[in-house]
């Protein structure tokens, strides 16, 4: 979807398949440009508030033919909420809802005066996430209607600029959405590796390298390489750079991992067979973090960044690793595994040790890592824990301000003895069915080097109803929205 300004904010000259008008939550009377859309229809819209049909709600709509009396001929009236930015992304969510089977080519918002360039980029995320489909593999297409091509956002205040960077987030937070929801055959590790590759030939500063089974061996990867060893698919390390010509803070590099087990069986402890198809998308946070990374680059933004990504598969075969082995992670540490279930912190520990090694200044996992936090905090919020509580504000403050939403959840040291092991430095897994998610992150960071980390897990809110939906993209380029600024974290 491509947004475009035009000057002029008067509805009569908004010429497109649907007009988008605005009404804020409680209102008792219609102002702006849907007085204006009321005054050319007769008062219809005036009566639906009357009658609650409209109430200004977030995510609210009510769809109304013209019938001539307007260059558009549909008009729909969504509800603009308190006026946050996550009351205008639910606006123009429910202007995609709104569209229905009718062909869509092109879509006019009409906001009011006051409007910020803020809330209309939310407005235009909203609605280009929401005509997201996934139909790469479908060849019906019956019920679908083409999202609209273009939209035309009428308005004396708003800048072709801030359009321009809300389409680029859509595309991005799509993106990711499309790897998730790839099914596994069509996106191994080597599959995953390769794209990378061609986002960062086709994205000016952003470089990719690929470490192979081989290289890994050298660096000692052995959680890694455990993990991987079940599948017939070889692993990846995939290691994305973007160096600006002008750092914001010199020396600074922000590290993303993310964790991208690109089908997740559960090993030798095998997962359930119900809903195992979904375990496609349990490199929902490998995605988040490559497609952000592709987007801050694309923006141009002064954050020197470092991603890593773990991909391989977890699958249960006669080679696959066994509950009782002990591997030795990259930095040394030897880990017991007691359930091979485990793995994304298997994995994410060498991620993050290389994330470490080569520069990272503070870190940021993003992972589909505990079905603890699912029960914690269900699909509205994501875990998050840090070692630094500056660092863990910033990216909560950046969570709440994208609408990729994080709680703070705690760490402590008396929680280390879930992490013990009588075999080993470190288990993977404890038998005491308590703290889950806390404990994940106690055992993650064993493996940043003492280095400011945050670790999100994402369980819940990147794989909602059995479909992706980018969750992390939106908050890693609020992080890196604050890193910009000329003050130090």
């Amino acid at each position: 979807m491509h947004s475009t300004v035009r000057k002029s904010a008067d509805v009569a000259s908004a010429k497109a398949d649907l007009l988008v008008v605005c009404v804020p939550a409680g209102a008792k009377r219609l102002s702006g440009p849907a007085a204006a859309v009321d005054a050319a229809l007769g008062g219809v819209l005036a009566r639906a508030l009357k009658d609650k049909e409209i109430d200004g709600g977030p995510g609210s709509a009510a769809r109304f033919h013209t019938g001539g009396a307007l260059p558009a001929p549909r008009v729909v009236v969504v509800g603009a909420g308190g006026g946050s930015a996550e009351d205008w992304r639910s606006a123009g969510g429910a202007t995609a809802k709104s569209l229905g089977r009718v062909a869509t080519r092109s879509v006019a918002l009409v906001p009011p005066d006051d409007t910020t360039a803020a809330q209309i980029g939310a407005f235009v995320e909203g609605l280009g996430t929401g005509v997201y489909r996934f139909d790469r593999f479908s060849t019906k297409g019956e019920g679908t209607t083409a999202a609209p091509g273009r939209l035309l956002v009428h308005s004396t205040t708003a800048r072709a600029a801030d359009l321009a960077r809300a389409d680029r987030v859509v595309e991005a937070v799509n993106a990711a959405r499309d790897l998730v929801n790839t099914p596994a055959n069509h996106l191994t590790p080597t599959m995953l590796a390769d794209y990378a590759r061609e986002v960062a030939a086709a994205t000016g500063g952003l470089t990719c390298t690929v470490l192979d089974r081989a290289r890994l061996e050298k660096l000692g990867a052995g959680a890694l390489l455990g993990v991987a060893q079940g599948s017939a698919q070889p692993p990846k390390l995939i290691v994305l750079r973007y160096k600006p010509a002008k750092p914001a803070h010199k020396g600074e590099v922000l590290g993303l991992v993310g964790k991208a087990v690109t089908f997740d069986a559960g090993g030798i402890s095998i997962k359930p067979a119900s809903r195992m198809e979904e375990m496609k998308m349990d490199m929902g946070g490998g995605a988040a973090v490559l497609e952000a990374t592709a987007l801050i680059a694309a923006l141009g933004l002064p954050v020197e960044i470092l991603t890593v990504i773990a991909a391989t598969e977890n699958m249960p075969s006669g080679t696959a690793i066994k509950p009782g082995d002990v591997v030795t992670a990259m930095n040394g540490r030897t880990i017991e595994v007691i359930n091979t279930d485990a793995e994304g912190r298997l994995i994410l520990a060498d991620a993050l040790t290389y994330a470490a090694r080569q520069g990272a200044t503070r870190i940021i996992d993003v992972a589909t890592l505990t079905g603890a936090i699912v029960v914690a905090l269900g699909e509205v919020y994501a875990g998050l824990f840090g070692s630094d509580e500056e660092w863990t504000a910033l990216v909560r403050e950046a969570a709440d301000e994208s609408g990729d939403l994080a709680w703070p959840m705690p760490m402590h040291e008396r929680y280390a003895p879930l992490i013990e092991s009588a075999t080993a430095d470190l288990a993977n897994a404890s038998n005491k069915r308590q703290a889950g998610s806390v404990y994940a992150a106690q055992f993650l960071r064993e493996f940043t080097d003492g280095l400011p980390w945050a670790h999100v897990d994402i369980a819940g809110t990147g794989m909602v109803g059995g479909k992706g939906n980018g969750f992390g993209v939106r908050l890693i380029l609020a992080v890196a929205d604050r890193l910009s600024a000329a003050a130090p974290v």
